[in-house]
């Protein structure tokens, strides 16, 4: 049981090592697409994560082709506010794929356009905020994947 967590471009070192501790807590892995935002020696990456950094399955890729290149074929899901169906209806299988773009602008518009069938978005019920916090996002989205392959 379990995810690959894929962040493209992270910023924020304390979201990057938040969600390494999540991926390890959910049996997920962690892949992270270059360039990042931080270096991840930075002591917020690691104090984030606290000891358990160096258990964390990671996977580091130079740039959004190399990682496609490499996980091609693979079950794709991209989180994006502006996708059009709700993260609740994701098709979830174990190993899948979920993607999530930078803090500050999210995922490519070049990918959200190719995988729009594949787009999906946590529901917002405020019009006083554009986006969830990162580390909350993938939270919700990796544990309602949880739920839903152990209810079937």
């Amino acid at each position: 049981m379990g995810f690959n967590i894929v962040l493209i471009e992270p910023e924020i070192p304390t979201n990057t090592g938040n969600i390494g501790r999540l991926s390890l807590a959910s049996g997920s892995k962690l892949h992270l697409v270059k360039p990042f935002g931080f270096e991840l020696s930075d002591k917020r990456v690691k104090r984030a994560g606290l000891d358990y950094w160096k258990h964390i399955s990671l996977f580091i890729y130079e740039n959004i082709d190399d990682f496609f290149l490499k996980n091609k074929g693979e079950h794709f899901a991209f989180l994006s506010s502006h996708g059009t169906q709700d993260y609740c209806s994701i098709d979830y299988k174990d190993d899948m794929f979920l993607i999530f773009g930078k803090e500050s602008v999210g995922l490519p518009k070049d990918i959200v356009e190719e995988n729009s069938n594949l787009v999906y978005n946590i529901p917002l019920y405020s019009t006083h905020i554009r986006s969830l916090n990162l580390a909350n996002a993938v939270g919700i989205v990796v544990y309602e994947g949880i739920r839903n392959i152990n209810a079937h």
